[in-house]
């Protein structure tokens, strides 16, 4: 560059002759792209070219707002659809200062409401939603929140029946036996969650067969405390009773809130959708608190009132729990997949499968028509009846036979059966019963009733070795059609008797 003779010489260093080239170069692109944006007559006016530039300018796209300012931009971010630049302040060598960088807001404001919503949503929704989650989630959410809603304006009745009735019952007594009252109270109901937390397994293998009973536990807690109202002078055991229930019933929800979380995350997300999951729960628990107060200041039939909020939670409770969209086979679900292979050659998707489970089932009752990992003695009458339909297992790690004098199917389990082996036993025993109704049906409407006798074992072992052939063939279909609906079936929880035979 040329300089006048009566200007004082400067020598430039080699870093400032750089920046001095490269900001340059840049001025000349970023003017150079401005004049190539032409319109279909061939060119742009300057009215509106600076318009153009203006919106860039806005945008962050270009940093021709700083190039007469010792401001740079450095770069351009998004977080959630809301943008910002961040700038830096050089000195007169070109060199970013230290601690001059600092962010510019690139969005306008939000409306307030749109601000609530966003508020709202980050406190009842996971991160990423709906993305994040199974679609199943949203219809649960809706219906525990409802429950919850149940609940907590329930609590508010209860609450002052307690208080009423212990009140009542130590009238005469002195604060020190109120509270030793209460006290003994709480501490039954903590011994009750300790006893029942052993059922442990369980609340895998019947996960909403046991939630829907807790719900139901609850409810029936709930009402032993509205009875001190009628007997006070019963309040210590009624109240322990009424705890103990309500414990067992927390010990439930518990247990089984964090597989059903699992359900719906979709990736490393549980912790993010149990802790809004319990957010939403709070919220709906507080506001039926709140409604309550407002109606119990009105005095209003307690019997009536409670019997509305319960059936409102009851039914809550229950459509919580059908919502829940579980990839893995229990017996319930099990059952259900077999017994629709066998009718139709089809397995239920896994939508279709939960809506069939049976939720009104206590899972600890016994009366099952297929009994898996039974003793020997239970299956059996005689050993005549083993020896005849041993050698049709020889190369399976079961044995499934019928016990016509107690009307069951029984799968014994070999000690080298494994995950697969347990399965395959559980559908061979669906398969028998399947074929064991289908023949009774066909031969009761044949025979007069005279000539109904009383099977033994020995009709039902031809049954036996035709499923067997049976099971040869279909059992590996069965696999593949449960696979590809999306059925986990590594991972089954039939929740087999501990009993092997060696």
């Amino acid at each position: 560059m040329k300089q006048s003779p009566n200007s004082t010489s400067q020598t430039l260093t080699s870093q400032e002759s750089r920046l001095l080239v490269r900001e340059t170069l840049r001025i000349s692109a970023s003017l150079a792209s401005n004049a190539g944006l032409s319109s279909s007559d061939g060119g742009v006016n300057e009215a509106a070219a600076i318009p153009l530039m203006a919106e860039n300018r806005r945008m962050g796209l270009v940093g021709d707002e700083f190039r007469e300012s010792s401001l740079k931009l450095i770069c351009c971010e998004e977080i959630d659809g809301r943008r910002w630049k961040y700038v830096a302040e050089r000195d007169s060598f070109g060199n970013f200062k230290n601690n001059s960088m600092r962010a510019l807001t690139l969005h306008s404001p939000q409306a307030p409401l749109d601000e609530l919503m966003s508020f709202v949503r980050s406190y009842v929704v996971p991160e990423g939603f709906p993305d994040s989650v199974t679609p199943s989630y949203v219809p649960y959410m809706t219906w525990r929140a409802l429950k919850h809603f149940f609940g907590g304006a329930m609590g508010v009745f209860t609450t002052q029946t307690l208080l009423s009735s212990v009140g009542i019952s130590r009238n005469r007594a002195t604060p020190g036996a109120v509270a030793i009252n209460w006290i003994l109270k709480d501490g039954a109901g903590r011994v009750g969650k300790m006893l029942f937390s052993r059922q442990g397994k369980k609340f895998d293998y019947d996960l909403k067969q046991l939630r829907f009973t807790g719900d139901l536990l609850m409810e029936l807690g709930a009402g032993v405390e509205l009875a001190t109202a009628a007997v006070p002078h019963l309040f210590l055991p009624l109240a322990c009773a009424a705890n103990v229930l309500k414990n067992v019933a927390a010990v439930t929800s518990t247990s089984t809130r964090t597989p059903i979380y699992k359900a719906f995350a979709k990736g490393e997300n549980i912790g993010d959708v149990t802790a809004k999951g319990e957010c939403v729960g709070n919220i709906a628990d507080l506001l039926g608190t709140g409604l309550s107060i407002l109606i119990s200041k009105r005095n209003p039939s307690l019997v009536t009132t409670f019997s509305l909020l319960s059936c409102g939670y009851v039914f809550s409770s229950y459509r919580e729990v059908s919502s829940v969209v579980m990839d893995t086979l229990n017996r319930a679900r099990f059952s259900v997949a077999v017994e629709s292979f066998l009718k139709t050659g089809q397995v239920p998707s896994l939508q279709e499968g939960n809506n069939q489970e049976e939720i009104f089932t206590f899972p600890w009752l016994k009366d099952r028509p297929v009994v898996l990992g039974s003793r020997f003695k239970d299956a059996f009458q005689d050993p005549s009846a083993y020896l005849a339909i041993e050698p049709l297992f020889e190369k399976e790690r079961y044995i499934v036979t019928y016990n016509p004098s107690k009307g069951k199917v029984y799968a014994l389990l070999k000690d080298q059966a494994k995950s697969d082996d347990i399965l395959k036993a559980a559908f061979h025993a669906h398969v028998l019963l399947h074929f064991i109704h289908s023949v009774s049906n066909r031969q009761s409407s044949s025979r007069s009733q005279q000539e109904n006798l009383v099977p033994t074992t020995s009709d039902f072992e031809p049954h036996v070795a035709e499923t067997c052939k049976m099971v040869s063939t279909s059992y590996g279909h069965f696999k593949n059609k449960a696979a590809e609906q999306g059925w986990r079936m590594s991972e089954s929880l039939l929740n087999p008797g501990r009993a092997r035979l060696h």
